[in-house]
Parts: C-alpha cells; sequence; structure tokens
C-alpha cells in the first residue's frame, strides 16, 4: 500500500492556462505539476500490478463462418468449427467452450473420441489435432502436420484408437490417437482400384467401416468409385464404378447395404449381394417433363441412411432441388415411408448430423433429432413428432439476427432489473417449438459464488436493441425494444429514387442507460435520439416530437464581397421546441433536396398507440435538414434522471433539453460555448481558399501547401452537407466493398457551407443524397467494419492507422499537442489502393480556421463547481471537444416538484476551460476519500401504475455530491479526464492540474473509463495499437500494459468497453462476443466459473444380438486392429510423409504475461528458491532415514548375537 501525500499552500492558484503544460513521457507515475492546492489531501491507493491480469472470459454468440459439425452421442455435446480455427464446444446451458487453433487455420471436420473426453480436428494446413476435453480449458495433447498429400476426410470407428485418413491423392492413411505417429499400415488408391481405370478415382470423399465387419473399410472416391477394402488380407472385396460424382454415403445398420448421394440430385441404394448396378436409384425432387426427360436437380451433399425398430427408416437429405426455380431457399429434406417433408432454411447449410440413441453403428439407430448447421443459425428439428419442430435455442445465437453497430456493458446492476425485464421480455417469445428438453444435455456447470447481475446492451442494424442477461459469464436475451415503430415506415419508391433511400434508417449508433431510474435513450444514425421509459403496465400514449435545427448556416462563396461571418447556429427565437403539425417529407420522396428545409429524416407517428408493458417512447428528438444540408450524426450524449435533462452533441454544437418539460433549454455551436474564453485563435477565411476549397473540414491558415492539403484531406473529413467522404471516386468504391459493402455507422463528419464538386457527368449525382438518406448505405454493422490498415510502428503508419480510426469517432479530430501543431493526413492516389497514409505536419500553425468544426465528443452531468469561486457544488454539465477542450456549464435547476415542472431551468456557459492532447473521451469524479462520484439519479417510478390517493407518486432523488461524503476532508471533488493521449486529474473548484500522465506517444486511446476494481477504482485505456492499460486514481500511475488485441478493423473500435470488476468486452467476429477480465482475482476464479465439458458416463452396453442372428450374419470374426496396424506388423512410416508436433496439455488456463520480463525472472527466482528449499528438505530426511536405517541395522545385529546360541526350545 502506497500512500500519496501532496501538501501545497501559500501559493495562489493557478490560471487555467497553467494545465497545458505536460511532463516528459515515460515517468513511472503521472507527474504531479506545480499547480497548488489549498488543504491536505490524502487518498491512500491500494491497487497494484499484481491486481490485474489479462484474460479471455468466454465468447457468446453464433460461431462466425461455421464448417464443421460433431456430436458424441454419449457425452451429449457438440463441437462447431469454423473458417478461423475456432472450434465451439457447446453442452447444456452454461456450458459453452471456446477453443483456438494458433494456426488459424479452416477447421475442415471434427471427431469426437466417443465417451473419452476427447476430440480430433482436422485443419486445412493439413494438421490433425488431438484436444483434451477432460479440463475446463482444453488444450491440444498432440499434432500431426503433412507434408505431402493433403487431408480431404477422417473415420475414427467407435471405441477404436486408429483414426482412418483419406488424402486428395485418393490414399487413405491410419493413425494411432494414443501416440498420434502413423502406422505404416496404407491403402494405396492404385491398389483400390483396378488397373484397368483409366482416371485417378479423386480424393477420398468416405470413409467407414462395414457395420456387419469391422475389418471391412468402405472407401468412396469423388469420381464415382466405391471401394470396399478387407483390412486383414489388404485387397478389395469388390468394386463400384457410377457415372456421378459423390457425396457421401450412409449405411444400414445392418450391413447389408448402403446410400449415396450423387451430384445431379440422385440417391442410389446398393445391396452387397450384387454390387454390378444400384439397386435402387432416386431423384426425390426431380419432376418428369413433357418430354420424359427428368428436370436437372442440384447435388445432394450429404445423406443420412437411419433405421428404426417400430417404422420404416429415414432418408435425411440436403439440397437436391430441381434447377428450375432461382432464389429458392436452401432446404433439409426428410423422407420417412411415402411421406417427403422439406425444411425450408432461412441461410445455406454448411452442415448437418442425426442424433441417435445408439452409438454402435450395428444396432438400430433410434434417431430422434437432426442438428442443422447453418451458416447463420444452429437448430435442432424433433423427428419424434409428425410435424417436425424445432426445439427452443438456449444459446445466444441470434447475437447477430441484425447487424451489432454498438454495444454496452453494465456490471453490479440492480438486482431486481434482471427478473422485472425477463418477465416483459418472456411475454413476446416465440411458439410452435417442441415440447422436449434441449438434446445437448451434455457437461455440468454451476454457479459460482463470485457473481452478481451483469447486463449487456446492443444496438443493431434495423433500429432493435436487446437486453442480455450476463451474469455468470453466460448470456440470455431479456428483451427486445424495436426503435422503429416510433416511425412511420418509409414509402416504397421507384426508379432513381430507389437507389436514394437509405437501407437502414433507424440503425442505433449509441445507447445510454441508466439503470436505477430505468431511463434509457437510444440515438439512431439518421439524427435522431429517442427517449424511453419503463412501465409495467401497458398505456395509450402519444408520442412527443421535438425538432431541433443545429446546423450550420449556408454560405456563398462565390464572391468575396458576401459575409463570412455567419454564425453556426440560429437565433435564440428558433430554439424554442417546435411541434410541427405538418408531414415531414418521407424519406427516398422526390421532393429537390434544394427544397429541404426544417424536415427531420424520419417521420414520426402522431396517432395515439398501444404501448406494451417495457419501454415506452417519452420523447423523440430529431435533427432537422437545413437548405437542402442533412442534419449530422450526433457525435455524444448523456441524460440525466434526476436533473430531468438530456444532452447531446455533434460537430457543429451541443444542445440542452428538458425532457420532463419537453423543452430546448440550449442550442449553441461550440465556438460560442467559449465566449471570450477561446484558446484557439480562428481567423475567417478568405475567399479565394473558399474557391480551392473542396469543404474538407479542416483548413489550415499557415500551411505552405494549401493546394496539396484541399485535395489530400483526412478521409474523415466530408464533402460539403451531403457528407460524403473526401476520397477520390475510384476510391470510395474499394472502401465500399471492405467485408461486405459496411462503413462506419459514425464514419462521417460535419462540414461548413454547400458541396463545392467539380460539375462533371456524375458531379450532381455525387453531390445529391435522397430525403433523409443518412450518410451509410448498407448493413452498417459494427460487426462488418473489417478495414485493412497497417500495422507498422513508424510514424507514417501510425498516421494511416490514426486516419483510419478517427471512422470510430465519427469527425475529424485534430490533436492538440504541447505545441499547439495540427495534424493533417495525405490520402495520394497509391497510398489509397493500399489503405495508408502518410502525415504532413504544419511547421507553424497558431491559428484554426473559422469554420473548422469542434466536435462534441463527450458530455457528463453530475454535482460539481461551475467557476472557481463556488462553495457549493450544483448541477454541471462537463464537456469534451475533439480539439482536447474541456468546457464547464453550471444550471440552475429548481428543486421543487411542482417548481421543476413549471419553472425553466437556466443554463450559462462558465467560460471555464482546460486543455488535454487529443480528443476527450471521458469524465470521472471522485472525492478527497479516493471514492467514485456517482451522478444523481431519479429512483424508478412507474408513471403509468394506478393512482394512490394516500402515497401521491414524487420524486425520488438520489444525489451524490461530493461534500455529503466527506465531512473532514472540506468542500471540493477531483475530476479525472482521458484524453486520446492523455490523462489528467483536476482539483475542483480550483481547476488545478494536480497530476497528468501521457499514456500513449505511438498511438491513441480508443475506449477509457473510470471503473471499479478490487474494491477500489482506476483508469482503464484501450490504445489502437491494442494495449490494454490502466491507471491508479487519482496518481495516473501505470498499473497494467497489455498488448492484447492488434486492431485490425473498426468492428473492435466501435464496440469496445469496459465496465466494474474489471471486466471488458467487444465484438471478436460479425456475429460474436468476447468477454475478458483484467482483473487478478476474476482470472483465478474463472476455473470456477466455466462448466465442465467431459462428466464421467459408462458407455452403454453393446446389445444382445441373439444366436441365431450372430451365427448367420452377426459379426463372426473379432477384428484386432493392433495386430494389423501397429508398428510389429506394418512397420513405421515415412518420416517425411508427417511430422509429430507434442501439445501444450496441462496448460490449463493459459494467462496473457502481463508484467513483462522483470515479473518472468522474480517468478523464475521464487520457483527457483522453492526447488532449492525442497531439495534442502529431501536432503534432510534422506540424511534422517540414513540414520534411522543405521540404527535398525545396529539392532538387528545385536538380535542376532543374543539369539544365535540359544536352542529351539528356549525361546
Amino acid at each position: 500500500m502506497k500512500k500519496f501525500r501532496k501538501v501545497l499552500d501559500g501559493l495562489t492558484t493557478s490560471s487555467p492556462g497553467g494545465t497545458l503544460g505536460s511532463p516528459s513521457c515515460g515517468s513511472a507515475a503521472g507527474t504531479p505539476t506545480s499547480a497548488p492546492t489549498p488543504k491536505e489531501i490524502d487518498i491512500q491507493e491500494t491497487l497494484l500490478s499484481e491486481n490485474f491480469q489479462l484474460c479471455k472470459t468466454v465468447r457468446h454468440g453464433f460461431p462466425y463462418q461455421p464448417t464443421a459439425l460433431a456430436f458424441d452421442p454419449v457425452q451429449k455435446i457438440l463441437a462447431i468449427g469454423s473458417r478461423s480455427g475456432g472450434v465451439r464446444i457447446l453442452g447444456r446451458p452454461g456450458v459453452d467452450c471456446y477453443c483456438q487453433h494458433e494456426s488459424g487455420a479452416a477447421v475442415l471436420q471434427l471427431q469426437f473420441l466417443i465417451n473419452e473426453g476427447a476430440l480430433v480436428t482436422a485443419c486445412a494446413d493439413d494438421t490433425l489435432h488431438l484436444w483434451n476435453l477432460r479440463q475446463r480449458r482444453p488444450a491440444v495433447l498432440h499434432s500431426l502436420k503433412f507434408n505431402r498429400e493433403r487431408i480431404t476426410f477422417c473415420h475414427l470407428p467407435f471405441q477404436s484408437k486408429w483414426l482412418y485418413v483419406g488424402t486428395e491423392r485418393g490414399n487413405t492413411h491410419i493413425v494411432n490417437i494414443e501416440s498420434f505417429i502413423l502406422s505404416g499400415y496404407v491403402i494405396m488408391w492404385n491398389k483400390a482400384i483396378e488397373l484397368s481405370t483409366k482416371t485417378h478415382p479423386g480424393p477420398v470423399v468416405h470413409l467407414s467401416d462395414s457395420p456387419k465387419d469391422e475389418g471391412k473399410l468402405l472407401i468412396g472416391f469423388e469420381g464415382g468409385t466405391i471401394v470396399q477394402w478387407d483390412l486383414r488380407v489388404k485387397k478389395t472385396d469388390f468394386r463400384i464404378y457410377y457415372d456421378e460424382a459423390i457425396h457421401s454415403v450412409s449405411w444400414h445398420h445392418e450391413g447389408k447395404q448402403f446410400m449415396c448421394s450423387h451430384s445431379d440430385g440422385s440417391l442410389t441404394l446398393w445391396n452387397l449381394r450384387n454390387t454390378s448396378k444400384p439397386f435402387q436409384v432416386t431423384f426425390p425432387h426431380g419432376k418428369i417433363q413433357k418430354d420424359g426427360r427428368k428436370e436437372s436437380c442440384k447435388p445432394i451433399l450429404k445423406v443420412e441412411y437411419k433405421t428404426l425398430r417400430s417404422s420404416e427408416p429415414f432418408v435425411i437429405f440436403s439440397g437436391g432441388l430441381s434447377y428450375d426455380k432461382a432464389g429458392r431457399r436452401p432446404t433439409l429434406t426428410i423422407m420417412h415411408g411415402k411421406a417427403i417433408t422439406v425444411l425450408e432454411m432461412d441461410y445455406p447449410i454448411v452442415e448437418f448430423m442425426v442424433l441417435c440413441e445408439t452409438p454402435y453403428i450395428n444396432e438400430v439407430q433410434e434417431p430422434y433429432a437432426v442438428v442443422v448447421l447453418l451458416e447463420k443459425d444452429l437448430i435442432v428439428v424433433d423427428l419424434t413428432q409428425s410435424n417436425f419442430p424445432v426445439f427452443e435455442n438456449p444459446y445466444p445465437m441470434d447475437v447477430h439476427e441484425s447487424p451489432v453497430t454498438c454495444t454496452a456493458y453494465f456490471a453490479d446492476c440492480p438486482p431486481d432489473i434482471i427478473p422485472i425485464l425477463y418477465s416483459i421480455g418472456a411475454k413476446h417469445k416465440k411458439t410452435g417449438y417442441s415440447q422436449k428438453e434441449w438434446p445437448i444435455t451434455g457437461g455440468t456447470w454451476t454457479l459460482g459464488s463470485h457473481t452478481y447481475p451483469e447486463i449487456i446492451i446492443t444496438g443493431h442494424a434495423d433500429g432493435s436493441v436487446k437486453f442480455w442477461d450476463a451474469s455468470a459469464i453466460t448470456l440470455q436475451m431479456l428483451y427486445k425494444l424495436k426503435t422503429s415503430k416510433v416511425f412511420e415506415k418509409p414509402k416504397p419508391v421507384e426508379g432513381r429514387a430507389a437507389e436514394l433511400v437509405e437501407e437502414d434508417p433507424f440503425a442505433v449508433q449509441m445507447v445510454s442507460w441508466c439503470p436505477q431510474s430505468r431511463i434509457f435513450c437510444v440515438v439512431g444514425i439518421s439524427s435522431h435520439i429517442i427517449l424511453y421509459r419503463f412501465s409495467k403496465n401497458d398505456a395509450n400514449t402519444q408520442i412527443v416530437s421535438l425538432e431541433v435545427r443545429l446546423q450550420c448556416e449556408p454560405e456563398d462563396v462565390i464572391t468575396p464581397s458576401e459575409n463570412e461571418n455567419n454564425p453556426c447556429f440560429t437565433e435564440p427565437g428558433s430554439h424554442s421546441p417546435q411541434h410541427h403539425h405538418q408531414y415531414p417529407v418521407s424519406p427516398g420522396s422526390r421532393t429537390p433536396e434544394s427544397a429541404k428545409d426544417s424536415v427531420p429524416c424520419l417521420k414520426v407517428r402522431e396517432r395515439v398507440v398501444r404501448v406494451p408493458p417495457g419501454y415506452q417512447s417519452d420523447l423523440v428528438i430529431q435533427l432537422l435538414w437545413v437548405d437542402g444540408e442533412p442534419p449530422q450524426q450526433i457525435t455524444s450524449l448523456d441524460v440525466n434522471s434526476a436533473y430531468g435533462l438530456l444532452a447531446f452533441g455533434n460537430c457543429n454544437g451541443l444542445a440542452v433539453v428538458d425532457y420532463l418539460q419537453k423543452t430546448l433549454l440550449l442550442c449553441m455551436s461550440t465556438l460560442d460555448l467559449y465566449g471570450a474564453t477561446d484558446p484557439y485563435q480562428r481567423l475567417t477565411r478568405s475567399p479565394r481558399r473558399n474557391r480551392q476549397s473542396t469543404s474538407g473540414l479542416t483548413e489550415l491558415t499557415d500551411n505552405q501547401q494549401s493546394v496539396d492539403m484541399e485535395r489530400s484531406k483526412s478521409p474523415t473529413s466530408v464533402k460539403g452537407p451531403g457528407r460524403k467522404l473526401s476520397l477520390p471516386t475510384d476510391l470510395k468504391t474499394d472502401l465500399d466493398h471492405v467485408n461486405g459493402h459496411c462503413t462506419s455507422p459514425i464514419s462521417q463528419s460535419c462540414s461548413a457551407g454547400k458541396p463545392r464538386i467539380p460539375m462533371g457527368p456524375e458531379g450532381p449525382r455525387l453531390s445529391r443524397r435522397g430525403a433523409g438518406r443518412p450518410p451509410f448505405r448498407k448493413a452498417q454493422s459494427a460487426a462488418c467494419m473489417e478495414i485493412s490498415l497497417p500495422v507498422s510502428h513508424t510514424e507514417v503508419g501510425h498516421a494511416s492507422r490514426r486516419a483510419m480510426l478517427q471512422q470510430f469517432h465519427g469527425v475529424t479530430m485534430y490533436s492538440h499537442d504541447e505545441h499547439h501543431t495540427t495534424t493533417s493526413y495525405c490520402w495520394s492516389e497509391r497510398e489509397s489502393r493500399e489503405n495508408s497514409f502518410s502525415r504532413s505536419r504544419s511547421s507553424s500553425v497558431s491559428s484554426i480556421d473559422r469554420d473548422t468544426k469542434e466536435a462534441i465528443t463527450t458530455l457528463q452531468f453530475g454535482e460539481s463547481y461551475g467557476r472557481k469561486s463556488d462553495v457549493l457544488p450544483t448541477p454541471c454539465l462537463w464537456v469534451g471537444t475533439s480539439l482536447g477542450v474541456v468546457l464547464l456549464i453550471p444550471m440552475s435547476i429548481p428543486t421543487d416538484q411542482e417548481e421543476r415542472m413549471e419553472e425553466p431551468v437556466t443554463i450559462g456557459p462558465s467560460g471555464a476551460v482546460q486543455m488535454l492532447k487529443g480528443s476527450v473521451l471521458r469524465f470521472g469524479f471522485m472525492d478527497y476519500m479516493g471514492t467514485v462520484i456517482q451522478s444523481p439519479y431519479e429512483v424508478w417510478r412507474d408513471l403509468n401504475a394506478p393512482e394512490d390517493p394516500d402515497r401521491p407518486r414524487r420524486r425520488k432523488l438520489v444525489n451524490f455530491s461530493p461534500s455529503s461524503s466527506q465531512d473532514a476532508c472540506g468542500e471540493g471533488h477531483l475530476a479525472v479526464v482521458c484524453s486520446e493521449r492523455q490523462a489528467k486529474v483536476f482539483l475542483m473548484p480550483s481547476q488545478s492540474c494536480l497530476y497528468v500522465h501521457n499514456i500513449t506517444e505511438s498511438s491513441f486511446v480508443l475506449r477509457a473509463d473510470v471503473v471499479s476494481v478490487c474494491n477500489s477504482v482506476c483508469l482503464a485505456c484501450f490504445c489502437a495499437n491494442g494495449h490494454v492499460m490502466t491507471l491508479s486514481l487519482p496518481s495516473l500511475r501505470p498499473l497494467m500494459d497489455v498488448n492484447y488485441l492488434p486492431l485490425t478493423d473498426m468492428r473492435i473500435a466501435r464496440t469496445f468497453c469496459f465496465t466494474n470488476g474489471g471486466q471488458a468486452l467487444y465484438l471478436s467476429s460479425p456475429t460474436e462476443i468476447q468477454r475478458i477480465t483484467y482483473s487478478q482475482e476474476m482470472c483465478d476464479n474463472l476455473q470456477e466459473m466455466l462448466g465442465e465439458l467431459f462428466t464421467p458416463i459408462e458407455t452403454p452396453e453393446a446389445q444382445n444380438r441373439g444366436f441365431l442372428k450372430g451365427f448367420f450374419g452377426g459379426n463372426s470374426q473379432t477384428f484386432d486392429r493392433e495386430e494389423l496396424f501397429g508398428e510389429a506388423a506394418a512397420g513405421k512410416a515415412s518420416r517425411s510423409l508427417a511430422q509429430h508436433i507434442p501439445g501444450q496439455a496441462g496448460m490449463e488456463g493459459m494467462k496473457v504475461a502481463a508484467s513483462g520480463v522483470v515479473g518472468d525472472l522474480a517468478r523464475a527466482r521464487i520457483a527457483l528458491d522453492e526447488r532449492g528449499q525442497r531439495l534442502g528438505e529431501l536432503e534432510d530426511r534422506t540424511a534422517l532415514m540414513m540414520t534411522s536405517a543405521e540404527t535398525f541395522s545396529k539392532h538387528a545385529h545385536e538380535l542376532m548375537l543374543k539369539c544365535k546360541d540359544k536352542k529351539w526350545y528356549q525361546f
């Protein structure tokens, strides 16, 4: 434990400008500044580096790009492989494990060692891996790398330790599972087929042992050849040649018949008594045309032939539909006797597997379900009911139902909020599921002791918001909210206007939630905000709409004589809320853009609607079009239930709304918030510059390369009000095609003036948008924002990374450093194709253009001191901007409930200004005891509940004033401010800077938050270079710095978020949420929280086949594979054929090294000391044993001498 004491007296308070100085980087802790404090601050910091450890906890969602499927019928666990080398193992709810191959190669096939607690994976890099599932975190036991042949198919017989491996060359190799060494026994393709065959049979696509005789191996080649190989005598029993390519083979359990699926959509049934021709050929979906020919059909990719005791067998297959109808959905066909059922799927089928009661292939199979792995979903069909219903999936496989655009994570929520949300959400669940229990019930999982209520919120491209219960490292959906119901549906349009209609106008950009008051705010991509209140009762309500004009006035740039000093906001008189009764123009209408003025992007429903219990819309705020310019996207939001206020900002300015009175209190440009305390000298634009401008956001005045700068703007600057990226036209197409036409939801910035684009043939089209058309076309998923970023650590590489990642902030952000330099990024035509940028630095930049837009990047309500002379804290709004400026706005709010609903709230910017390097990201407040000061809130009350005359509903406020918890310490509090580059701790009300720490020089911070860990608080940061860092508070001493996740796409930047308890999450793929912890305590308890994959279960006994059946047609011969495949009989395989790689099993719970080389050396030294101590103890015990042995020998000798001469009768 370390005390930080700061006693500074006898000095006067420094000016705000004194906080601009920054210490040299690389200090062990935040550097104390020379700013004085009027009193003694005594904060005991309890957090140490030993309290932090970074590791992954659990992954939720659907496996991205699945490739393979396997099921253990005894353990009843399911495994899914993916294209990125991941393996998800699922059991009963709560049993969910994620493994990752280090190579990252796609998983081709999975094979369980049934009831053995092991899994074999075959990957696209021609490597076999054996995973140990008997530990909570599976690890690789062995790997076998094939060097000369490519793996195409694997088969592991039940209760066998020999794995058959088919290759692309048509050969079949055999691997010992225990030692993971190749056997010398090889089935060469040229020995398996007749010598008269002129062509190569193709890769091996099927391997299976005969149910009738384990010594017979059925080999299927892609070209249409099927061979049954006798393993004992090393020759073929029969060969089948068929004209059509084979995709799969399935045995009848008696071993007398098997069925094949082919590329022409046919199924062939073969009888072993006569293999010269198929016993039966069927085209299940091929109709006979008028000319007598059958329709051509798609390939049947897989078929399963399963028998039942009580009825006819099941034949289940995927594909095989005719080509006659285009756009038909993928299907799974179930043939049961004469009945044919076709199940249409929403996504293409990757793999399916029939679940049977017995693991023995020579018994009646008794199928009871079909697991169908789709490209974006996992479903299980109940085969025991005639209508084949689907089981209700207990796993959170629908995170990506609509692309995820934002996330929020709340730990340690009020305990009553989860049951309430679940009870509301349960009323809207789908019906029609199978009444039986989910059949995948393997593993064990218990609720750990270190659990607390956690909620994850995801916003989606279709405007929906989902609340998830994330307690105890599980994920279960609680409640779904559709924000699109607030608006009218856009009218369908045709022709060219249809191209301008936004596909996802309701996409959620950010959310703000207060769990205590249950106030919920959603920011949409169409520059709208919806405020929701929670109610347990349904209600008839009319949605109240408030329209805000937060847009720069248009300025004409043709002649130099025109006025250049137009304000960036309208007159105060126009700021009053206007409840427009005229219908706004719907998106996609044919109204000319030049005629659009005071029109929102979307149309709010005006009629009274019946809203169900749950979250009910209370207020809709929309930004308006101004003279054909669409409103800029909202970049920051904060709402406070105790104050009844909502603040939001964008690159044009700041607006504050009183949502209790439904009025607009403040609407000002960022420039006007400063008043006379603007830290920048901003000059008016020259007319000449206006003509040369391409409407880039930031033109520098003192730059000799002005022409080049205008031509090569930052990629996040925008052309004109249409918010087009200022990129060359041919490059926009390239960026649009990144990962499925997806770009960042808030990747655009603001602009001033009209578009100034050269009018060529494509000019009008490029400079126009449809009504209400937000600045992104396609699925705007945070999950889809994959952008190829350079990984160079040079200055140019960093500039490239930063330029692309500025899309994350939604505005062009210029970092203000200690020299007041402004950085610009140039994108040349050649570099654009490489997704890289070069940085050009202005040599002497001392001012910023008048029309430079300074975006509001973060907002925070709280009790603070708006002025240095304040004695008592008052409600304040902290404002952070993209230029690193912190503004403090005090407010006067009536305290009485009746007055609050009638009297206006007064707001007046105080002129208090602080400066940091880089855009301001986060605020936090602490008292003089080091405790976080929470924002005040209103206790939730149901406004729709029936009135009680005896107990009138009144507002109950909970206020965390800085003075309430520190009587002995006097008045004041600490303010923590974190920007992209820097963190500072200020003393309020003097506004002195106590500590400052340069977080990074080579990168910049993407996410930062003040979080609680181990009963204390720290500042957690995630940087663009992938580092996760924690800093102590208030001293800003570095506690942890781990290079965890190199940032390769915008999806991670948009969705990464911290929460209390040392946890964080991000979207690891478009369909999966990865949760991590940076708390040592949680890492230690993680093993207890994870589920067990393997449970000891006795293998079911094989059925007694009876004397006659076994005598005439059963397994009369025993088959010893060890005798055939062992080294003694088959010899050793060629060393050059495959390479054995030992695994790292046993290292359960591998963790990320957080403390570097010094920590490793310290641990090694401690281990050596402990080993020496144990050796010393062993030496002492050895000496003691030797002494005891000598004593025993001495006594034995004496006894022998004593008894040597005695007779037998003397004893």
